[in-house]
């Protein structure tokens, strides 16, 4: 962490969300008290404490095709512009409360809608219960009316890996594509087999392998950890939206980040890689409270928006 050059607020931040984080380990041992209902709740109360809500967004509870999901509208919403989020939390321990801080900021910035589906995750629903709630939660958007061209997917970690399975999924099953898809960190490879596994072992404050190994058995149940599904470097990603994609140059994650940026390319999609020197694991939930936080969501803001206006 001395790295990182961080602030004492945003130090203090961080140190706040990885006691928020302190019993998921134990939980993925099969130790400690708390059922996983519980580490949720205390994981999304806890950070929903240290990372609020901007003032004039306001949340509510709503549902997509009967997967339960949080609504952020801002005070401004231009021309129905609508994003769904996909939240993270390697796809056991995500809140969607844990996100009122980052969706709001997204929604402020990006004046648009923002839904954050509540889907189900492992241990009690494993793989691929997760993606197909978010699929379902996508297909009700546009049943309802959604502009395809006005919306796009944004998700970090477990949710940035679930921005390229959905838009995969949708290219499937022929439905509209949306204009843009942004991940955040994402969690792209679970045999964790890059570099980056090894070479930044030292330096994620968030993140380690073997806690990564941990959650990807618990997600996985019998499926392998090379399942495009799973692991999207491993998929065909042609015909997808143009797609960024943003990696804190300290996190075991980063050769995963990369080698989907590369995939993607490869396979002409138009990717956007940026690679944040000193970062670390979704530094995008400080937004409010830390420069390159601030930067890096503006930077998305202003993809998603050339893609919106492209897509007219």
């Amino acid at each position: 962490m001395s790295t990182m050059n961080l602030t004492p607020q945003a130090t203090a931040l961080l140190e706040r969300w990885i006691q928020a984080a302190g019993t998921i380990a134990p939980a993925l041992a099969g130790e400690g008290s708390l059922s996983w209902a519980q580490v949720r709740e205390s994981y999304g109360r806890q950070l929903a404490a240290a990372l609020p809500a901007p003032r004039g967004v306001t949340f509510e509870r709503t549902e997509l095709g009967g997967v339960p999901a949080m609504l952020a509208v801002p005070e401004e919403v231009t021309d129905d512009r609508t994003l769904l989020y996909l939240h993270g939390g390697g796809y056991v321990h995500g809140a969607v409360e844990a996100y009122a801080g980052l969706t709001g900021h997204y929604a402020q910035r990006l004046r648009a809608r923002v839904f954050v589906p509540d889907y189900r995750q492992a241990p009690e629903h494993p793989f691929p219960a997760p993606i197909e709630d978010v699929v379902t939660a996508y297909r009700a958007l546009l049943a309802a009316g959604t502009a395809p061209q006005k919306t796009a997917i944004s998700g970090d970690s477990a949710g940035g890996a679930m921005v390229i399975t959905l838009m995969r999924k949708a290219r499937a099953a022929g439905l509209p594509l949306p204009a843009a898809g942004v991940a955040f960190s994402p969690w792209a490879d679970l045999t964790h087999s890059g570099p980056s596994a090894r070479s930044r072992a030292h330096t994620d404050p968030l993140c380690s392998v073997d806690f990564l190994d941990a959650l990807a058995r618990t997600f996985l149940g019998d499926a392998l950890p090379t399942d495009p599904d799973a692991s999207p470097v491993f998929a065909d990603v042609r015909g997808l939206a143009p797609t960024l994609i943003q990696m804190g140059e300290n996190e075991v994650m980063l050769s995963g980040g990369i080698t989907l940026a590369g995939r993607l390319a490869e396979q002409r999609v138009r990717t956007t890689l940026e690679v944040w020197p000193g970062m670390f694991h979704v530094w995008h939930l400080l937004a409010g409270h830390m420069a390159e936080s601030d930067e890096a969501l503006d930077n998305a803001v202003s993809f998603i928006t050339r893609e919106y206006e492209r897509a007219h």
